[in-house]
């Protein structure tokens, strides 16, 4: 009985982005990342979340700014943490902009959130001036309604909601892009991942199933997606999306 031989994965070939004081992409090791749970505007106890994920082993960590006070919270919070801090922008440029001068280490986007391409072109060239990367966060459920109604919630869908954005950030000559394709669908992420992989040229990938759920049933499901697009070897940042503690998410994701 003849055995053939298993290959090592060769992960695809992707640029390489600093992101505070790690890199994703290029040869860099696969980051693992989570998001804080509490209210980013409670310093405190949002600090004190960091301080526990850093522990747990996360290479970076993301916070949410629905709102003005959460921007302003973010400078005080990055004195305070050693890992790099993303800034998880809600609908309104201006957070973004507050973000940035808050020393944030990178920037997230999501195309359905904030849809204005003059917008969306004062972040970039803002976040260009400092040298900040942004992560086009697609979320399949908050694609334009244009897009939506044209390919409906499939992973096509999705790839040209980040070919649109991605349209407005060459505009500015802005190339530090990371990229998320995210539905809670485990088929329709994988086969969006694998799109972008063909069409969507050598940003890192960050790979995620959105609101995966509690811990045993996300955990099946990211192992299921994320762990089907690292076979394929894409990847070069993941996070385990759970309703549960983001240490949690952390210890699963390694």
């Amino acid at each position: 009985m003849q055995f053939e031989e298993i290959l090592p994965i060769e992960r695809r070939k992707t640029r390489k982005i600093k992101v505070g004081n790690i890199f994703i992409g290029g040869d860099a090791p696969i980051a693992i990342q989570t998001m804080a749970k509490t209210k980013t505007d409670d310093t405190d106890a949002t600090i004190a979340q960091i301080l526990e994920i850093q522990q747990a082993g996360a290479d970076l960590v993301r916070v949410a700014v629905p709102d003005e006070a959460s921007a302003k919270a973010l400078k005080w919070i990055r004195l305070n943490i050693q890992i790099p801090l993303v800034a998880d922008i809600h609908f309104n440029s201006k957070f973004a902009m507050i973000a940035l001068e808050g020393g944030v280490d990178k920037l997230r986007l999501n195309p359905g959130n904030i849809r204005n391409e003059s917008k969306i072109r004062d972040i970039v060239r803002a976040a260009k001036e400092r040298s900040v990367p942004i992560r086009i966060g697609v979320n399949a459920g908050s694609l334009d309604p244009d897009i939506k109604e044209r390919y409906g919630l499939t992973p096509r869908a999705i790839i040209e909601s980040a070919k649109r954005e991605l349209s407005y950030f060459d505009k500015e000559d802005f190339g530090d892009v990371i990229i998320s394709l995210k539905a809670s669908d485990v088929r329709t992420t994988v086969a969006a991942y694998r799109l972008a992989a063909e069409e969507l040229g050598d940003y890192p990938l960050h790979l995620g199933v959105t609101e995966a759920g509690i811990t045993r049933i996300g955990t099946v499901k990211s192992a299921m997606g994320i762990g089907s697009l690292l076979m394929d070897g894409l990847g070069d940042t993941l996070r385990v999306s759970l309703t549960g503690d983001s240490c949690d998410e952390i210890q699963i994701g390694w």
